[in-house]
C-alpha cells in the first residue's frame, strides 16, 4: 500500500504527520475532560475517557518506533550531553530551529507519556474510599493497594499539570525570546521556512498506521474489559 505524500500544498515540507496532530489535539481534549469528570464525580464519563487515554498513549509509543522520522524516539530522545549542550544555548536569542522535538523537548514527551502511563494505569487498579467506583482492575488486588492506587492516580494527575504547563511556557519563551513559532506546526504540519526535512522520512505508511490504531485500540478495550474474555 503506498505511503501518504509529506508534502503541504505550499511546497515546504511537512514537520509533524496527521496522526501524531490528532493524538496531540485528541489528547489535550481527553485530559481536560478527564479532570472536569473526576470534579464533577461523572465517573462512567471518566473511566471511558481513561480509556481514551490508555489508547492514545499505546498508540503513540508504537508510532515512535514505526511513525515518520520526527515523531520517532530515536530521532528526539538523547543523551545527557546532547541535553546538556543544547541546555547551555537555551536563553540565547534567536538559533536554529531544531526540526522536530530539540534534546530537552524530547524528554519532556518521554516524562509526559510516563507520566500519562502511570496514571491510567494506577486508575485500572483504582478503588475509591467507599469501595463502590473502581477500575477494571481493581478486582486483583485488595481494597487497601486499590486505594493506593488511587492516591497514586491523583498525585501523578498533578505532575501531569505540572509538565503541562511547562509545555505551556515553553511554547511561549520559545516564542517570545527566540522567536520560534512551535504551535502553529501542530496545527497545520507544515515545518517553518527554512526546514528541511527528507520527503521519504516524514512519508506516513497506511498499514503500519493501521496496526498502531489497531494495537490501541485493543489494548484498550481489554484492559476496560478488566482482561476478562
Amino acid at each position: 500500500m503506498a505511503p501518504v505524500s509529506s508534502t503541504s500544498q505550499t511546497g515546504r515540507p511537512r514537520l509533524w504527520d496527521g496522526p501524531t496532530r490528532l493524538f496531540h489535539w485528541t489528547l489535550v481534549v481527553l485530559v481536560a475532560f478527564s479532570w472536569w469528570s473526576g470534579e464533577e464525580h461523572e465517573m462512567e464519563w471518566h473511566r471511558w475517557s481513561g480509556y481514551g487515554i490508555l489508547a492514545l498513549v499505546v498508540f503513540r509509543i508504537f508510532w515512535g518506533f514505526a511513525g515518520p522520522a520526527t515523531v520517532r524516539f530515536a530521532r528526539f530522545v538523547r543523551g545527557p550531553a546532547t541535553v546538556a549542550a543544547y541546555a547551555r544555548t537555551l536563553f540565547k536569542r534567536g538559533g536554529e530551529h531544531v526540526p522536530g522535538h530539540n534534546p530537552l523537548g524530547g524528554w519532556s514527551v518521554v516524562a509526559m507519556l510516563a507520566a500519562l502511563a502511570v496514571m491510567v494505569t494506577a486508575g485500572l487498579f483504582a478503588v475509591d474510599v467507599d469501595g463502590f467506583e473502581s477500575g477494571p482492575l481493581a478486582t486483583y488486588i485488595t481494597f487497601e493497594q486499590g486505594r493506593s492506587a488511587a492516591e497514586v492516580h491523583e498525585v501523578v494527575f498533578n505532575v501531569l499539570l505540572a509538565l503541562i504547563a511547562l509545555h505551556v511556557i515553553a511554547i511561549v519563551f520559545y516564542r517570545v525570546w527566540k522567536g520560534q513559532r512551535l504551535l502553529p506546526a501542530m496545527l497545520h504540519g507544515r515545518a517553518p521556512d527554512g526546514v528541511e526535512l527528507s520527503a521519504d522520512g516524514m512519508r506516513v505508511t497506511w498499514w503500519k498506521l493501521a496496526l498502531g490504531v489497531i494495537l490501541a485500540g485493543a489494548i484498550a478495550w481489554a484492559a476496560a474489559q478488566g482482561f476478562r474474555f
